[in-house]
């Protein structure tokens, strides 16, 4: 019984020691934490290094170069134009085609897998100090104005291509490897693109980049039996998901590779801080804006006076005198 009583109480006071340490612990991790700190590792998370890719058996290489006066001429709108893909259209393993779709199918394939890639190259470029163009708006403008392929997007000058999208800068991407490998206990995916960025003022190339990723999984085994389970369980490497990283990874390199423009990052707060000091020297209550306009009538003589209507342009981005176009609403 004295043992039994014992154990109760030994058991009920570590019981009650944990939860006040784990009270204590939750007390002292509650801080204030303010918000707009220097942040750590900006350009090398997500980076791979040699080791990650010895121990992940990526071969592929990343290849930016950078125009000597980029940090000058560093485009603040930029316009990510449809990607073009190099590839077959088809389902491929090891180079052997395991597709055999028709032209429309193949058509709509290429501009499938050039779309993904486009996609995450805007993602990624979304995060940094550009203002980046959505797709959807780019491709409006080009289809009204009968840019429907490759061949006639390349006979318009970036020049004309940023007064028609209000861009500082065009990006040309092109998709050259989008295929998978499996060789029993080795299977994977290649994913490459190249592209540059052009500026649309004077048609000068600000860079250019080339990059290639594999996605590798490797199983080993040494009896028959293990490398007939491999086998079958490498085949779960060319699953859709493990694409979409792929194609997520070479574009986030690619993107990490260009310069931080300092300038910028300054003009975007600059002007995010003079549209918020101009909404709040035009803000009024309501009241006041009554009570203004009873006394303004009861004063003067009614006449009516009809606005002019300011023309309706298209805007991207806060206002910046190169390229740029605002959306005003007629008056009213």
């Amino acid at each position: 019984m004295v043992t039994r009583d014992f154990l109760y109480r030994l058991f009920l006071s570590a019981a009650l020691a944990g939860l006040a340490g784990c009270s204590t612990v939750s007390h002292r991790t509650e801080e204030t934490r303010p918000f707009f700190q220097p942040e750590y590792e900006v350009s090398s998370h997500g980076r791979k290094t040699l080791f990650d890719k010895v121990v992940e058996l990526d071969p592929g290489g990343l290849d930016v170069n950078v125009a000597s006066d980029y940090q000058s001429s560093a485009p603040l709108r930029i316009a990510v134009l449809p990607f073009t893909d190099r590839g077959s259209a088809n389902y491929v393993v090891d180079k052997i085609p395991l597709t055999f779709r028709d032209q429309q199918q193949r058509a709509r394939w290429a501009w499938t897998d050039a779309q993904r890639l486009r996609r995450s190259m805007v993602g990624y470029l979304s995060g940094r100090e550009f203002y980046v163009l959505n797709p959807i708006g780019i491709d409006a403008v080009l289809g009204a104005r009968g840019i429907t392929d490759e061949a006639k997007l390349e006979k318009v000058t970036p020049q004309k291509l940023g007064s028609w999208l209000g861009a500082d800068a065009v990006v040309y991407g092109e998709v050259l490897h989008y295929e998978s490998y499996y060789l029993a206990l080795v299977s994977g995916w290649q994913v490459a693109v190249r592209g540059r960025m052009v500026s649309t003022h004077t048609g000068e190339q600000l860079i250019n980049f080339d990059g290639s990723r594999y996605d590798v999984n490797v199983l080993p085994a040494l009896t028959p039996m293990d490398i007939a389970i491999n086998s079958a369980e490498s085949l779960l490497q060319l699953r859709d998901i493990q694409l979409a990283r792929s194609e997520e990874e070479v574009c986030r390199e690619l993107v990490l590779r260009i310069p931080v423009s300092e300038s910028l990052r300054l003009q975007i707060a600059r002007q995010a801080l003079e549209t918020d000091s101009e909404d709040e020297s035009s803000t009024m209550p309501v009241s006041m804006t009554t009570a203004n306009q009873a006394n303004t009538s009861a004063s003067q003589p009614e006449h009516l006076e009809t606005p002019l209507a300011e023309p309706a342009h298209l805007n991207s981005a806060p206002a910046q005198p190169v390229n740029s176009v605002e959306i005003r609403a007629a008056g009213r």
